[in-house]
């Protein structure tokens, strides 16, 4: 085995591949949102999307807004905590967070009519999070899947065939079959850093071996957001009917650094497989909804909302590094490589549908109750496969087209996703308000998916990585006070979410045949192999507390 430290950068598989596209693990990450606007808003659970009155239904429902009387600004900021785990690299488990700013501008058009115009900037999401998991590999490995994938032989049965790259001194490329000159979709970044520096022995002319697992630590630090800036138009008619309109841009900040240790049986060593990522990029959204007060002298309302899916166009960059530890004479040809890529993509979000229930009793109690559907088996990869440049305006305009493979895996992957939201508000005295919320958000994530590394997809031509979570249903519970001081209003509000779900090193693969030659007969015979992995349970425990300054005028 060679020490020297050599640079990959995949020139030939990358110039072959000119089309973009992501896997359905990383487009799932930018789907949905969390609890977060204004303290009132969070204390209640976010139910309030038939109640109204508050600045940050602009995004759900913004109806909600037309119930304005007056014109009114907020800020809101405080502090999310992570429960569980451990300190990584740059991760903090307590981080400050500007989370919301906005207003409502109130105009009069009736004796019991409004127009009102809004503008509110919120975090939709906010990534920060450290995952640790560890486990036993029971002889599978990381190495094993890129080693299995070419065994299979070709592109159609989810695998490539690895053949040295005519064009470039030491460099293997895993090509669509034994013939082809073309590279295969299946073959990724981690592939393509395995076959260059571990699997191929170099002292025996670059034969092929794995290498059992024994054990593995991860970790991964993940920082960044989604940043909603929402224009919104609302209004109501003779206070029975309530409509809104909300246009929604989006910008996207998202880096994670995360770092798989993997020991192999038998004190053969061991491999440290590290990559550091980023997404940026931006989108836009529509939604629209109505309240309607079905009888005169009743204050019960019904909401009923829409938000079109979110059409994302991204840039995601990486450097993924391999160093590994290996007995002298017991194989590998290069100790250490990287790969580094960057790349342009899109993804449209499914839509979102919602339905909400409002009450009040008097000025002293307010009770709401909302439930969103939102299917993430309909999120839609899309392939960046052309486009025109527009001389006038001096822009570039690029066309997309759906990635078939890889939204059929992401059908079979996630599924369906239901949020019910309950909340209540009481008023003890006129200027006290108390408040309580939960929610429920079922599962995305079925229980057998798995990373789709073996579909033929461009968004696995550039995974980095090999690990996922399936993670399950999520709990929140809110509780909120705020106080009212004339035009003033101060609201502070706490809430814990907690999610639990099962954490993979990389996909499993069942009995693939591997051509074994005989050292001593030299007969070879096919073997069956497996590599299997076995989940680690992972929780995202999360505490968030949040304060809000509002004016009314």
């Amino acid at each position: 085995m060679k020490s020297k430290y050599i640079l990959f950068f995949a020139v030939s598989l990358l110039a072959a591949m000119s089309a973009n596209a992501q896997e359905t693990y990383e487009n799932a990450k930018l789907t949905g949102e969390d609890l977060n606007g204004t303290a009132r808003y969070v204390g209640m659970g976010g139910a309030m999307e038939a109640l109204g009155a508050d600045i940050s239904t602009i995004g759900t429902n913004p109806a909600g807004l037309g119930l304005f009387r007056h014109s009114y600004i907020s800020v809101s900021g405080g502090l999310l905590i992570q429960a569980n785990g451990r300190e990584f690299a740059n991760g903090n488990k307590t981080n400050p967070s500007f989370d919301q700013i906005g207003g409502v501008y109130t105009t009069r058009t009736g004796q019991k009519s409004f127009l009102n115009f809004s503008f509110n900037y919120h975090k939709g999401k906010n990534f920060d999070y450290i995952l640790n998991a560890s486990g036993a590999l029971n002889g599978s490995s990381q190495n094993k899947q890129s080693y299995l994938k070419n065994a299979l032989g070709n592109e159609g049965d989810g695998g490539f065939k690895v053949r040295s790259n005519p064009k470039a001194n030491n460099e293997n490329i895993g090509y669509v079959n034994a013939t082809s000159n073309d590279p295969a979709y299946t073959w990724s970044q981690a592939d393509y850093l395995y076959w260059n520096t571990l699997i191929p022995d170099v002292n025996q002319g670059g034969r092929a071996y794995a290498y059992d697992g024994q054990s593995y630590d991860f970790d991964r630090a993940q920082t960044g957001y989604i940043s909603n800036y929402d224009f919104s138009v609302s209004g109501n008619i003779n206070d029975r009917v309530y409509l809104g309109l909300t246009l929604g841009l989006k910008d996207v900040h998202y880096k994670a650094y995360s770092e798989y240790v993997e020991m192999w049986t038998g004190d053969l060593g061991g491999v440290r497989y590290a990559n550091d990522q980023k997404i940026t990029g931006s989108g836009f959204d529509v939604t629209a909804g109505v309240i309607v007060r079905p009888v005169a002298e009743s204050p019960f309302r019904v909401g009923a909302y829409v938000k079109t899916p979110t059409w994302y166009d991204l840039t995601t960059e990486n450097y993924t590094s391999i160093n590994y530890s290996l007995k002298p004479g017991a194989g590998g040809t290069y100790s250490q490589g990287y790969i580094g890529n960057s790349y342009d993509y899109k993804i449209w979000t499914p839509w979102k549908f919602g339905f909400s229930l409002g009450h009040t009793v008097g000025n002293y109690l307010a009770l709401g109750a909302s439930y969103e559907y939102e299917d993430y088996s309909h999120i839609n990869s899309r392939i960046n496969d052309g486009g025109y440049y527009d001389y006038y305006y001096d822009e570039y305009y690029s066309s997309s087209s759906p990635d078939k493979k890889m939204n059929t895996h992401t059908k079979g992957a996630l599924k369906g996703v239901g949020t019910l939201k309950l909340g209540v508000e009481y008023k003890p005295v006129t200027n006290l308000a108390l408040r309580a919320g939960y929610n429920f958000i079922s599962a995305a994530y079925g229980s057998e998916a798995q990373k789709g590394t073996t579909v033929p997809s461009l968004g696995t031509s550039y995974t980095s990585t090999t690990d996922y979570t399936n993670w399950k249903g999520t709990n929140r519970v809110t509780l909120g006070i705020g106080y009212q001081i004339q035009k003033f209003n101060i609201d502070l509000a706490y809430q814990y979410s907690a999610q639990e779900g099962d954490f993979y090193p990389f996909s499993t693969m069942r009995n693939v045949s591997v051509p074994t030659t005989d050292p001593v007969t030299g007969k070879t015979t096919n073997k069956i192999v497996s590599n299997i992995a076995s989940g680690t349970k992972v929780k995202n425990d999360k505490s968030q507390l949040l304060l809000t300054l509002g004016y009314r005028f």
